[in-house]
C-alpha cells in the first residue's frame, strides 16, 4: 500500500468550526477570494489608515528639476559704519571727503535633493483576473505607491531622515529658541497658564526675529490639541481653552488675525527626553519651505508576460531660511 508524502513547505490547516479559511492559498494578489454562497462580500477597497499633514504645514520650492542634485539658498549679511561716529547716523558734511561705504556678505545653504523612486508590476494574467473581478491591480498598486510617497514627504518634511543625517521643521538644530514651557503639564495648568506658554514662546520668536516677524502657526501634539478643545475656560461653559488662545495671544494683535493652532502626530514625545513639543513659525515660502520635484514615470515596458514602469522624483531637505522664525517649547 502506498503512501502519500506530502513536501515539506505544505501545510495542511483546518478551521473546528467548519467555517472557510482566507490564507495564502485562498488569496493572490488580484483580490480572488474563495467564499461560500451565502457570503455577501462588500466590495469596497479600503485602504490602511494614514494620514498626510505636510501640504497642510508647508509650502514648497517648485524651481527644483529632476536633473538638480542639489538645492541652496543664500543669506546676506549687512555692515555699514555711521558717519562722525562709527555706531551713529551716516552723516556726511557739504565738504566731507570720506564717505563711510557699506559692506555685504552672502552665505550659501546647500542641501542634498535625493532620488526618489518605486517600480510597479504585474502580470497580464494578473490584470485581465483583476479587470474580471473589477478590482483593477494597476490603479490599486499606484494608489499604494502615491500613499508610501505622501507618507515619505510627511516623514521628510517633519523630522528629515537618519540614514541622510538630516533634520526637518520639527527637531532642526538651526533652531535656537528651544526651552521648556514655563508651566508645562497642561493636564493641570490652567487656561491662564496654558496662555502664558503661548504667549512666551510666540514673544520670544518675534523678539528673536528682530520684532520682524511674529508667528502666525502653532502646532501642538494630538493629546494637548484634544485638551484644549474639551476643556472650558470657566464653569460657565461659554468658550474652549483653545479658542481662549486663539483670541488672547499676542499674535492676534500683532498679525490681526488668530492664530492658526493645529494638531499634529509628530510633536509627540519629540522633545528632550521623550517630552511633548510644541512649535511656533511662519508658513511662508521666503522663511521655511521643502524643495520637491513632481512623480514621473518611465514608459510602460514589456518583459515576458509582465509589465513594469517605474515612478521617480526628488526629496529635498527641509530649508529654513531664517531660523530666528522658529520655536520650540517642550513638556507641555
Amino acid at each position: 500500500m502506498s503512501k502519500l508524502i506530502l513536501p515539506r513547505h505544505f501545510k495542511r490547516a483546518r478551521t473546528v468550526d467548519n467555517m472557510l479559511t482566507f490564507d495564502a492559498q485562498t488569496i493572490d494578489s488580484s483580490g480572488v477570494f474563495l467564499i461560500g454562497e451565502l457570503e455577501r462580500l462588500d466590495q469596497t477597497l479600503h485602504a490602511p489608515l494614514v494620514s498626510v499633514t505636510w501640504g497642510r504645514d508647508i509650502q514648497l520650492r517648485e524651481d527644483v528639476s529632476i536633473a538638480d542634485e542639489v538645492s541652496s539658498f543664500t543669506n546676506s549679511t549687512f555692515t555699514a559704519v555711521g558717519g562722525t561716529s562709527p555706531t551713529g547716523k551716516a552723516w556726511i558734511g557739504n565738504d566731507s571727503s570720506a564717505i563711510a561705504s557699506l559692506a555685504l556678505d552672502i552665505n550659501k545653504t546647500a542641501k542634498p535633493l535625493p532620488l526618489w523612486g518605486m517600480e510597479l508590476s504585474w502580470t497580464l494574467p494578473e490584470l485581465a483576473s483583476a479587470q474580471k473581478l473589477g478590482r483593477p491591480v494597476d490603479s490599486q498598486k499606484f494608489n499604494a505607491m502615491k500613499l508610501k510617497h505622501n507618507m515619505d514627504i510627511d516623514e521628510q518634511v517633519y523630522i528629515g531622515d537618519t540614514e541622510l543625517g538630516e533634520e526637518g521643521l520639527l527637531n532642526s538644530s538651526q533652531v535656537s529658541n528651544v526651552s521648556n514651557a514655563i508651566t508645562g503639564d497642561w493636564a493641570t495648568a490652567t487656561h491662564d497658564e496654558i496662555l502664558a506658554d503661548v504667549d512666551d514662546l510666540l514673544s520670544s520668536t518675534w523678539e528673536n526675529a528682530g520684532f520682524a516677524v511674529c508667528p502666525s502657526e502653532i502646532r501642538l501634539p494630538p493629546k494637548q490639541f484634544s485638551m484644549l478643545v474639551n476643556r472650558k475656560v470657566s464653569d460657565a461653559g461659554n468658550i474652549s481653552i483653545l479658542e481662549y488662545l486663539k483670541q488672547n495671544s499676542i499674535a492676534n494683535s500683532i498679525n490681526g488675525r488668530p492664530a492658526n493652532i493645529q494638531p499634529l502626530k509628530w510633536l509627540t514625545g519629540r522633545g528632550t527626553s521623550g517630552s511633548h513639543r510644541m512649535i511656533a513659525y511662519t508658513n511662508d515660502k521666503d522663511r521655511v519651505r521643502f524643495p520637491l520635484v513632481p512623480l514621473q514615470r518611465t514608459p510602460l515596458e514589456y518583459r515576458g508576460i509582465r509589465q513594469i514602469t517605474t515612478y521617480y522624483g526628488r526629496l529635498g531637505v527641509v530649508e529654513i531660511v531664517y531660523s530666528e522664525t522658529i520655536g520650540y517649547r517642550d513638556g507641555i
